[in-house]
């Protein structure tokens, strides 16, 4: 992989804040990565530096290619109403074809989004939650980004509706080699969805490493107000109970799959 973005021993300071203190990490081209951290962490800093809203005070971004940002806000965006979810992705698909001369069809990227033929008329301000999130995902991505940034993405929806953004992220992600910056306060998410999680804390890179590696510090990790996923929690008190397990999970799948070879054994 190459890099699309380098940070080389980057500090930014705002008034009686050092909100990036000496930075200095890679971000590979085609890459799903998480930042983490709690609020005031340094997180909203570094995505404004990596991104060009900034500038750093101190150190170096070297940049691989021009970056073409999709930004999935927390906040979402609002929608007129009246418009059905039809005529919003069409409307985009016109704006897309017209700025770059990539022709999109909007019956296509509802199909591809599994959004059902009964929700194409469907007005958008009686979507429901999770609808809206995918069609405001839908639109982010349909302006081909690279990298794309999502902000807790699956704040407020249950596992299925989490599974269906993220999968749907993933399986793109595949094909398109774009890189993902995905922020979540759900480790959940974070264990099953990226190769790689940055820990901010303080304005410094407190762990950067693969979920295995990180999550293996819950202890420090809890210290700075974050969590591990609950299925770290469960293999650890196995193992502190006698169970000869081992303590690496994050996801439910490897612990199943753990649990089930220390079974056999016995």
């Amino acid at each position: 992989m190459e890099p699309i973005v380098e940070f080389k021993n980057i500090t930014m300071e705002f008034p009686g804040v050092r909100a990036n203190d000496d930075v200095s990490l890679s971000i590979q081209k085609g890459e799903i990565f998480a930042l983490v951290g709690e609020n005031g962490a340094g997180k909203s800093t570094f995505l404004n530096l990596m991104t060009g809203v900034l500038q750093a005070d101190s150190g170096k971004i070297e940049r691989g290619e021009t970056l073409r940002i999709g930004y999935y806000r927390q906040s979402g965006i609002s929608f007129k109403p009246g418009q059905t979810v039809f005529d919003i992705v069409h409307d985009i698909a016109e704006t897309v074809e017209a700025s770059d001369g990539h022709s999109v069809s909007a019956t296509t990227m509802l199909n591809r989004f599994l959004f059902p033929h009964e929700t194409f008329n469907k007005r958008v301000d009686i979507l429901s939650g999770g609808e809206k999130r995918r069609l405001y995902l839908l639109i982010v991505l349909m302006q081909n980004p690279n990298p794309l940034i999502l902000d807790e993405p699956t704040a407020g929806l249950d596992p299925k509706g989490r599974d269906e953004i993220l999968d749907q992220v993933k399986k793109l992600r595949e094909e398109t080699n774009m890189t993902v910056v995905l922020v979540s306060h759900s480790m959940e998410d974070v264990a099953k969805y990226v190769g790689r999680i940055i820990v901010m804390n303080q304005g410094e890179v407190m762990y950067d490493g693969t979920p295995k590696e990180v999550f293996s510090h819950y202890k420090e990790l809890e210290s700075v107000g974050l969590a591990a996923p609950q299925v770290t929690y469960i293999m650890n008190a196995l193992a502190d109970k006698g169970f000869d397990v081992g303590t690496d999970a994050t996801t439910i799948e490897e612990a199943t799959e753990e649990i089930f070879r220390v079974y056999q054994k016995r």
